[in-house]
């Protein structure tokens, strides 16, 4: 669930990013990232946290590019281009959270065949890293709801997350928090900022 990429430290936020979420459907409906996204970005989603799970921390050891070697580079692989070799090595921090439980309500067209596409996925699914896959089914389903809560009141969740209790809902088109998440070029990987709306809610699931 990392935002901002920082020089030395990625940090996490405490719910997916638009961006993640985007992927994970994408990756189920065997879209390639240089496919067309077009349906998925038209969707509306909306984040219940039900658990926030634990901070974990890895250790990377990257090479990095001297400011002098590539001033202005539109991506890592061009800096790498543009230094020649000229490269440096730097220990950097990669938060995650583990252990956590989500309910998301998507709303917009196409939903029979995603929800269908994440049941049966064409790429194996994950949690921002391959060596984090989901510990249960994503459960996804189509459902009649007059509200985001509505909808996400009718979660399954597995049987050893039950019951379960959502005290905040994310929301898009909200107001409060910004959020650098909104994927505009996938292949070099930059992303524009949305505002969304952290609000009390009271979803209980499997009472």
């Amino acid at each position: 669930m990392g935002e901002l990429a920082g020089h030395e430290r990625r940090g996490t936020l405490m719910f997916p990013t638009r961006s993640a979420l985007i992927g994970m459907m994408g990756a189920a409906l065997g879209i390639c990232r240089d496919g067309d996204f077009s349906i998925l970005d038209a969707l509306k989603i909306d984040v219940a946290i039900f658990d926030y799970g634990s901070p974990m921390r890895d250790f990377h050891t990257v090479q990095t590019v001297p400011t002098v070697a590539s001033r202005s580079p539109n991506s890592r692989p061009e800096a790498l281009i543009e230094a020649e070799g000229k490269l440096n090595t730097m220990i950097t921090l990669r938060d995650y959270r583990g252990g956590v439980f989500y309910g998301v309500a998507v709303q917009g067209e196409n939903l029979d065949e995603i929800a269908q596409a994440l049941n049966k996925p064409f790429f194996t699914l994950y949690f921002g890293r391959k060596c984090c896959p989901l510990s249960a089914p994503p459960g996804a389903k189509v459902v009649m709801a007059g509200s985001s809560e509505d909808a996400i009141a009718q979660v399954t969740a597995p049987a050893w997350r039950t019951p379960a209790f959502a005290r905040t809902l994310v929301e898009e088109g909200g107001r409060g928090e910004f959020v650098n998440d909104v994927p505009v070029d996938r292949q070099r990987w930059h992303f524009s900022s949305r505002e969304v709306g952290l609000r009390n809610v009271n979803i209980a699931v499997g009472v």
